[in-house]
């Protein structure tokens, strides 16, 4: 499409925008969702290649499935545990009723200590298939970029797609549809106010 209209840049032209202005998208989109979040959240952490090795993305959805948190792990142990829910209890502003998770051992430790004992903690992997399924719209886009080459590539990525595909699609309670037309403007108006973000940054 560039090319048709004259304009010619190289890759390494896109991953300089890439670096440039999805730290402004994230952080505007992040600003935006706070305190709108529900207070029931599935948590899981999904595989991602990097340098060659796998590595981590801790995220979290709401019983709606808007978007909690993203973060980035290379590594899978309760400090990554502590770090993802003290960044989602910071970004959303919101502390849950509840948390549902795998069996995942730095799960309830680190519950406790971020989020408090009054949170409830469950575990059960058949109600957990509602982000385990969420993770299906990352593993898509993933699959075909064969992997990263650092750690800061793969963190912009997790919480770049994730922020922008949350704002664009229109999420609905259960039993109350929105038509076609309806979901095709507010894509349209949601996506103008993307480009206003990244224009501006």
């Amino acid at each position: 499409m560039f090319l048709v209209r004259g304009i010619e840049f190289s890759y390494e032209a896109v991953r300089d925008w890439e670096a440039k202005l999805t730290p402004s998208l994230i952080d505007s989109l992040r600003r935006q969702r706070k305190g709108r979040i529900g207070r029931s959240w599935y948590v899981d952490e999904t595989y991602i290649k990097v340098q060659g090795r796998w590595c981590y993305v801790y995220r979290a959805i709401d019983r709606h499935g808007a978007l909690v948190d993203v973060r980035f792990s290379e590594t899978r142990d309760i400090k990554a545990a502590k770090a993802f829910f003290r960044s989602a209890k910071m970004v959303t502003g919101i502390t849950p009723a509840r948390v549902t998770t795998d069996g995942h051992d730095g799960y309830p430790r680190a519950i406790r200590t971020e989020l408090g004992d009054s949170v409830k903690h469950r575990t059960n992997r058949y109600l957990n298939n509602r982000i385990e399924q969420d993770h299906r719209g990352v593993k898509g886009r993933y699959g075909p970029m064969r992997g990263f080459k650092s750690p800061d590539s793969a963190s912009r990525f997790g919480r770049g797609f994730d922020e922008l595909r949350n704002h664009l699609y229109p999420r609905s309670r259960r039993g109350n549809n929105i038509p076609t037309n309806s979901r095709r403007q507010r894509f349209l108006q949601r996506g103008i106010k993307a480009l206003r973000i990244m224009a501006a940054a």
